[in-house]
């Protein structure tokens, strides 16, 4: 089952987006992630949504794959090509993420469909990511912020069209994706490790 949501219910005021061949893309979709991370110590958990039965689909699990390779050490990867989330689990994986992380920080990631001039882009903005939305179906919203790849257009035959989408794009814009949080966990650690010194100087004077 496809797990999409239609780029025109998602677009909000202070949405960014870029796009994935655009100079310095990863470094730009790491320093939005990193500016809307909480600075508490909530756990991160970044989930990937999406199954690898359909080519347009296979974005978050591809992502999910890619970051668990490159080793986060601060971040938690949920949907991988090896443990999909998807309609059939999503209820059932949401559980086990709050079950196992006390107030938890989800990113929630998906491929999503849109105009044709959108495709190729990245979206990243503040609020759960709805999947299902585009291909009408009713799944539960997830996350504290969303970050989604525009893979093909929408409007007519969602599920065909998303299953014919070119692996080549697909494949592109998760590497930028992967590489966009791979550098933002490192930036996030950076910023906490600098609260952590500012407190404790603040509390030693």
């Amino acid at each position: 089952m496809n797990l999409k949501q239609n780029i025109f219910d998602l677009h909000k005021q202070n949405e960014f987006r870029i796009a994935y061949d655009h100079d310095l893309a990863d470094h730009q979709v790491a320093l939005k992630i990193s500016s809307m991370l909480p600075s508490t110590d909530q756990p991160i958990i970044v989930v990937c949504i999406g199954t690898d039965r359909s080519t347009g689909d296979s974005l978050g699990p591809l992502i999910g794959t890619k970051i668990t390779e490159l080793g986060l050490s601060h971040f938690y990867v949920y949907g991988t090509l090896d443990e999909p989330i998807h309609a059939v689990n999503l209820n059932e994986k949401t559980e086990e993420i709050y079950s196992r992380h006390h107030n938890p920080f989800i990113i929630g990631i998906d491929a999503c469909l849109g105009r044709l001039k959108s495709v190729g882009h990245i979206t990243i903005g503040k609020g759960p990511i709805k999947p299902g939305a585009g291909v009408n179906k009713e799944l539960i919203p997830i996350g504290d912020m969303y970050i989604t790849g525009i893979v093909n257009v929408s409007g007519f035959m969602e599920f065909f069209v998303l299953q014919n989408t070119r692996l080549n794009l697909v494949m592109k814009i998760a590497n930028t994706i992967s590489n966009g949080i791979f550098k933002a966990e490192a930036l996030h650690s950076r910023k906490q490790e600098m609260n952590k010194l500012l407190i404790n100087k603040d509390i030693t004077n």
